[in-house]
């Protein structure tokens, strides 16, 4: 479908990448991954011809069609959301126009027997069953279908796309791109925009997809479910691997440890001839020994390690004083946005030391209750804050309100108190800004470097309850990582609103789902919440039976249970609280080890049997998990 020959992208005289050779077939899904800056999106539009190269070739198959999803989205103005995403299907609507037209003539003409009227006969017959064949009787279903897929309601298809924000814009763009009969997708971080459900819903479409994909996405989990093959960008080279994001980590630190250990050889037989060729040198009867051994050595390719970007954020979220037991304690809040209600009679009891994820689709009040929690919107109803709370809070938008034209390091100064004013530049410094990059002003850093300022910035003021909101996005997976790991250390109230699955994994215990204007509290992690939120959803059906059957047995372990069968009840949920507790601990050191892997290379790969030792532990969990579903239907049964 698409050859790429020694293409080469350079700014202002330097090279961002050069020399990048690699083919795209049908059916590839190809996860574009790198640090930010990298060039990810460069590469995106320099195959969607946005931008030019600055060398080497692009040969595509006849009569290819691309589509691609940009990050900045240009709508016109007036049109409803279905009107847009009608705008997918071109033909399909001049050949509306047309059939009309032909319609409104036969319906008003007299002149059966004239050729004109014939002609329009004809022209009808040909452009209906053009028609069917472009599928114009199903575009309107699909266009709703995929347009709910990716969280629309029916009551949205009428209304305007202006009264919509960025992130609703962008999911329009994404369903008229999936309408569209694309040979090949490039998609720019799809899923920033998009809730759990969404994206769940968004990957059984692309694995289903025939053409070939090229996307650009920090979530791992999305990675490994959609795509089937792996290029990184890496100081300005790739690296090309047939496997998903996790296997391609794996492999790829194998390969090195290949490629580390043929060089060590190599240096050693190198050695070895370089100590004959001085001993024989030095003797005429050997000399000619010592030339021959010198002619092999120059003949010698030296074996080269790839080189990794092993640059990393340095953050530590440090709690400022101890606070009550109480963060927050609220009573009958309700926010609305004119007809619009968010939330009603939300009750709320948040204690020390929690770790809440805050997670549901899109405008179902997540952003709106953590802005009400820090006093950034009014509301109806009560809320108060506990003795020496300190609230730091990470806005879904925050990097968007970095002053433009001030500098790096002008922000951070403003920004900063007397008492850490001196320390500044060794903040950014550990947010990857240093040098000349403390110049930049804002409005030239892309959206993982603003990212990184604003968390920065965010650590000027002291808090013990940290509030989140979204922070991952634009972030680069080893960002991610070492935030996830300031994250899992920090000892104050954590509160994430967050549609990233992989990120929220091991970081929270409680989830809030927000729903209908309610807040639903689950008590266990996102893997549970999911599992739980699944079966509302998809088995609704037996939505009344399971609740009974609950009931039921909740009646029968109170009332009829013999002591034989409490003895046996309580040592199997004994069982099951020793298993959880292990899977918890299992999951903690894959989540180390994985960081390990996406922070440092080098050290992983010199360790015996680490990759061993992770399969291993991969296995163990699996074989836990297995364990655990059978105690639990053993538990449900008494």
């Amino acid at each position: 479908m698409l050859n790429v020959h020694n293409l080469s992208v350079s700014f202002m005289g330097t090279d961002l990448f050069s020399g990048i050779t690699f083919k795209l077939n049908k059916g590839d899904r190809i996860g574009l991954i790198g640090k930010n800056g990298a060039g990810k999106s460069t590469l995106l539009k320099v195959l969607s011809k946005d931008i030019e190269t600055s060398g080497g070739t692009m040969a595509f198959d006849k009569d290819i069609r691309m589509g691609f999803l940009r990050q900045d989205i240009d709508f016109v103005q007036g049109r409803t959301i279905l009107e847009e995403a009608y705008q997918a299907f071109e033909e399909i609507k001049e050949i509306e126009l047309k059939l009309d037209d032909i319609n409104n003539q036969l319906a008003t003409r007299t002149d059966y027997e004239s050729e004109a009227y014939s002609q329009l006969i004809h022209d009808l017959t040909d452009l209906t069953e053009r028609y069917e064949l472009l599928g114009g009787y199903n575009y309107q279903g699909n266009t709703e279908k995929i347009l709910q897929g990716l969280g629309f309601q029916r009551e949205d298809f009428d209304k305007l796309t202006d009264t919509f924000s960025g992130g609703w814009r962008m999911r329009i763009e994404l369903a008229k791109l999936l309408l569209q009969d694309n040979d090949i997708l490039l998609l720019d971080e799809p899923t920033n925009h998009l809730d759990i459900e969404s994206i769940i819903w968004l990957e059984n479409f692309l694995k289903g997809y025939s053409g070939a994909i090229v996307l650009v996405s920090h979530d791992k989990m999305f990675l490994d479910n959609v795509t089937n093959r792996t290029i990184e960008i890496s100081l300005g080279q790739i690296y090309d691997y047939k496997k998903p994001y996790s296997q391609f980590l794996l492999l790829r630190g194998e390969i090195k440890e290949k490629q580390l250990q043929a060089q060590k050889n190599q240096e050693k037989e190198i050695k070895q001839k370089q100590h004959l060729i001085n001993k024989f040198k030095a003797k005429a009867s050997k000399a000619s020994m010592a030339q021959s051994l010198m002619k092999q050595l120059d003949k010698v390719e030296l074996i080269e390690v790839d080189q990794d970007d092993n640059q990393a954020m340095n953050i530590r979220f440090a709690k400022s004083i101890e606070p009550g037991k109480i963060i927050v304690e609220a009573e009958k809040m309700s926010k609305s946005y004119g007809d619009n209600h968010v939330l009603e009679n939300v009750d709320l009891l948040i204690e020390r030391n929690s770790r809440i994820a805050f997670v549901g689709q899109n405008g179902q009040g997540k952003s709106t209750l953590a802005k009400m929690m820090v006093g950034d919107i009014p509301f109806d109803g009560h809320l108060k804050l506990g003795h020496n709370v300190q609230i730091g809070y990470f806005a879904q938008n925050q990097s968007e309100h970095l002053p433009p034209e001030k500098t790096v390091l002008q922000i951070m100064e403003d920004a900063a108190t007397d008492s850490n004013r001196a320390r500044v530049r060794d903040m950014l410094g550990s947010f990857l800004f240093s040098g000349d990059t403390v110049d930049k002003k804002a409005k030239v850093l892309s959206g993982g470097e603003r990212n990184r300022l604003a968390l920065c910035k965010l650590l000027l003021s002291p808090f013990n309850v940290l509030i989140m909101d979204e922070p991952t996005n634009h972030l680069d997976i080893a960002s991610k990582s070492v935030l996830k790991e300031a994250l899992r250390s920090f000892t104050g109230t954590l509160i994430l609103v967050s549609h990233d699955r992989d990120f929220l994994q091991g970081l929270t215990s409680t989830v809030y789902g927000f729903k209908d204007k309610v807040i639903k509290e689950y008590l266990g992690d996102i893997d549970y919440f999911l599992e739980q939120h699944k079966m509302e959803n998809l088995r609704e059906a037996e939505k009344k039976t399971v609740v009974k059957e609950v009931k039921e047995t909740k009646k029968k372990e109170a009332t009829q249970l013999s002591r034989e069968e409490e003895k046996e009840l309580k040592k199997l949920k004994n069982k099951l609280s020793k298993i959880e507790a292990e899977i918890a601990s299992l999951e903690t050191q894959i989540e180390n080890m994985d960081f390990e892997l996406s922070q440092h290379y080098d050290a992983v790969s010199t360790r015996p049997n680490f990759f061993k030792n992770y399969e291993a532990k991969k296995e163990e969990l699996d074989a836990l998990l297995s364990d655990w579903e059978k105690v639990e239907e053993q538990v449900t049964s008494f």
